[in-house]
């Protein structure tokens, strides 16, 4: 069953069992303001265990692309697309959002982004290989977020 995240009520609903689950909230409220900002699109939450397809292409993305696979437990997916984007996100469990931005209609144009939850360290799989820039945020406090660029079809 889908959500709409609430960025003017940050709720830690689907997310308790994070040991940043304040912070993660703000962080998934964070998304929410962007898309509806942006694009007036409602950013809406899965559960993981509801989602196994979305799980599926991010984590194929993030182990063809890098090698990446991540020890923690995805809380909460998001999957849809807003013009000619695509957007997939997962929320883990120790606090780290991850998303892939995918034109549909320009390979220049597509990447992987990881953001970390304000009180979280950068998860192992990350560390050395991504410098991580700092941004404020009302409902989130300080994220800190990287990316890469992209190369294959998915």
């Amino acid at each position: 069953m889908s959500t709409i995240v609430d960025f003017k009520n940050v709720s830690v609903v689907g997310l308790e069992s994070s040991p940043v689950a304040e912070a993660l909230a703000g962080l998934r409220a964070n998304e929410a303001r962007y898309f509806m900002n942006k694009y007036k699109h409602e950013f809406t939450t899965v559960p993981a265990g509801e989602s196994q397809e979305t799980l599926d292409y991010v984590k194929r993305v993030l182990k063809e692309e890098r090698g990446i696979e991540f020890a923690a437990q995805p809380l909460e997916t998001s999957l849809f697309q807003v013009e000619n984007i695509k957007w997939a996100f997962v929320f883990y469990e120790d606090g780290l959002a991850v998303n892939v931005l995918y034109t549909v209609d320009d390979p220049k144009k597509r990447a992987v982004g990881f953001k970390l939850s304000e009180g979280m360290e950068v998860p192992k799989e990350l560390e050395e290989k991504f410098k991580f820039a700092r941004q404020k945020s009302k409902l989130a406090g300080t994220i800190r977020g990287s990316f890469f660029v992209i190369k294959g079809e998915y």
